[in-house]
């Protein structure tokens, strides 16, 4: 780019480059090599070469008196040539009394190699640790979708094993809650609150206790309600839009050529619709969530209070003493123990399945470089049972251990319940120790519960705000749509004909005929569209005597003659208000115009007096003629 603008530029401006450019590249190409001598003079001094010093010197003593004599209107080398005069007088008097060293020509110096200001390191890859090749995972698209695949089995392998070893831990829960284990032999002493139970009531605290399940609770409603309102409103813009659309529709009818809303925002409506039973099933989840709370709210308060509140709480049996020392009290704690070890190597288990990682790119790759396809199905299932085959067996072995030692905790707590049958107190209080064990175990099922909630709603808050923003954009631009189309059947209807064409009436088109005696007048057309005013009434007949007499203003009229029997001209407007309106007489002379002042007079039925006096006196010409050589004059609407 650099060397096209130059181009250019000695292009443009040949006269300026030619005669100031170059003198000044060509004086700093002179000052520059007589630097690098001066500098390379000094490192020879050093080697201690005092001839190439000398020699150097005296090369640049050269160049730096080239650049004077050429060029000293574009450079001043005054503090260089002083520099190099020092250095040379130095080096030749040092040479002359001590070194007598042989000086060179300068056609015998090496030429002044290239100085390395920085020291080359090779690269290294990769350039730092958090390094990542974006190119790396660029596989065929066929190694992707069969990768993508892969996964969705991986992922389904790990989730049927882990939900297998919690769907075991829920189930043993369960059953050591209903037969109130291992609470049940921790209270043999009859009066103290079991360790369990202390465990299980400062767990339930620390967590919040019922005050954080109510206010989860409490906010489920609002998050519910919020989601329902951004659907609805979502669904509103598009039935307003719809509706306006079919408005148009039937009154345009044809004319409305657009793609009907309805048929257009059908997956939109089948996407709002799947939200709405997504938030009717949320709503059934939740409502199962208060039941079971409300079913163990009171146990769950009673786990929050003090110790001591807590052993009031709870019933006493002090003859439960005397099974501290059974048998089946042993075998029991035993059983247990082994239950909690089952339990502890099913939690390792959970985490080495997690663990486990690998990558089927590279045999998918070699499958379809062979094959020229990828048999996704087998490849993948082989690679599975080969990483999770081991895995599987341990957790069946740990499931069947764990269903035999409940079948015998159950066989032992039949034993150890009939040993306490005949005290009614231990009975109650075993109730009581029962209900809040598993007021514990519904408080933490219920919190997490609540909370997955909570985290569903708001997931699903911006999923529907997106929806929302893309029936707002949908619409806008069918609102768009709509306005433009609509201005334009505005247009084409605004440019069509009113009504058909139709016939001009006779009395428009027709021109009458001229009275015999009298002078033909000049046909004029009207305008079709303009409405042609009522016929003037007649003229009173003026002699020609009174006609060449002038006659003054009176302020009588004199009465109705009869209508002469010449041909009159046009009619005139005889209507009240006509602007610009008077009768004029027939003996009007149109030469004469502007030396008399026409009074305005208003027209004048039947029965009243006649028109204003006859013309002047000047006027020689009788009504009705006109000059022999002028035609009639009929005045302009």
């Amino acid at each position: 780019m650099f060397l096209s603008v130059f181009i250019c530029f000695t292009q443009l401006f040949p006269y300026f480059y030619f005669q100031e450019v170059l003198p000044v590249l060509a004086a700093k190409h002179c000052m520059m090599q007589a630097t690098a001598e001066l500098h390379q003079s000094a490192l020879a001094n050093q080697k201690k070469k005092f001839g190439e010093e000398i020699t150097r010197l005296q090369h640049a003593t050269e160049l730096v008196k080239t650049a004077a004599s050429r060029y000293d209107e574009y450079v001043n080398v005054k503090d260089l040539s002083d520099k190099i005069s020092r250095a040379l007088t130095a080096a030749k008097k040092d040479n002359d009394f001590i070194y007598h060293d042989r000086v060179p020509e300068v056609k015998d110096l090496e030429h002044i190699g290239k100085a390395s200001l920085v020291k080359a390191t090779a690269i290294q890859t990769p350039l730092s640790q958090k390094f990542t090749d974006l190119f790396e995972k660029m596989v065929p698209m066929a190694v992707q979708q069969s990768m993508s695949a892969a996964n969705s089995r991986k992922a389904d392998t790990v989730n049927r094993l882990i939900g297998s070893m919690r769907e075991a831990t829920n189930l043993c829960n369960g059953v050591l809650a209903s037969l109130n284990l291992p609470a049940a032999l921790e209270d043999l002493s009859g009066d103290a609150v079991p360790q369990s139970i202390l465990e299980k009531s400062r767990a339930v605290v620390q967590q919040g206790g019922l005050q954080s399940i109510e206010q989860l609770i409490k906010d489920l409603p609002e998050l519910l309600q919020r989601n329902r309102e951004i659907l609805d409103e979502s669904l509103k813009m598009l039935d307003d839009e719809e509706t306006t659309d079919n408005e148009l529709r039937g009154k345009f009818n044809q004319r409305w050529s657009r793609t009907p809303s309805g048929d257009l925002y059908k997956p939109l409506r089948a996407e709002g619709n799947n939200f709405r039973n997504i938030l009717d099933k949320a709503v059934q989840a939740d409502q199962v969530v208060k039941e079971r709370y409300t079913a163990h709210c009171e146990m769950i308060a009673l786990l929050c209070k003090p110790e001591n509140e807590l052993c009031a709480a709870i019933p006493s049996a002090n003859p439960a003493k005397t099974l501290q020392g059974s048998e089946v009290v042993n075998v029991l704690r035993a059983q247990l123990a082994q239950l909690d070890e089952v339990k502890r190597e099913r939690e390792v288990l959970e985490g080495e399945v997690k663990s486990v990682t690998f990558d089927m790119t590279a045999k998918f790759l070699t499958a379809l470089a062979q094959d020229g396809a990828i048999n996704e199905e087998a490849l993948t299932t082989s690679e599975l049972d080969t990483r999770y085959g081991s895995h599987t067996q341990r957790v069946q072995q740990n499931l069947r251990r764990q269903e035999e030692l409940l079948s015998q905790i159950q066989v032992s707590h039949q034993e150890f319940s009939a040993l306490k049958q005949s005290n009614s107190e231990a009975n109650n209080r075993e109730e009581v120790l029962k209900k809040l064990a598993s007021a514990h175990d519904s408080y933490i099922e219920i919190s997490c519960n609540i909370k997955e909630g909570t985290k569903f709603y708001n997931d699903l808050t911006e999923i529907l705000l997106k929806f929302q923003n893309k029936c707002s954009d949908i619409v806008f631009a069918r609102k768009t749509e709509r306005d433009e189309l609509l201005k334009y059947l505005q247009q084409s209807i605004a440019r069509e004909p009113s009504a058909p064409s139709f016939n001009i009436p006779s009395y428009q088109s027709n021109t009458p005929a001229p009275a015999s005696g009298g002078p033909t007048p000049v046909p004029r057309t009207q305008p079709q569209a303009k409405p042609q005013p009522p016929a003037r009434p007649p003229l009173p007949n003026i002699s020609p005597q009174a006609a060449s007499t002038p006659v003054a203003p009176s302020s009588t009229n004199p009465p109705p003659v009869a209508p002469p029997s010449q041909a009159q001209g046009p009619p005139y407007s005889t209507y009240q208000g006509y602007p610009g309106y008077y009768q004029m007489p027939m003996a009007y002379n149109p030469y004469a115009y502007g030396q008399f002042n026409m009074p305005y007079m208003p027209y004048q039925a039947q029965g009243q007096a006649g028109c204003p006096g006859a013309p002047p006196a000047q006027q020689p010409y009788p009504y009705p003629q006109q000059p022999p050589q002028q035609q009639p004059y009929y005045p302009q609407q």
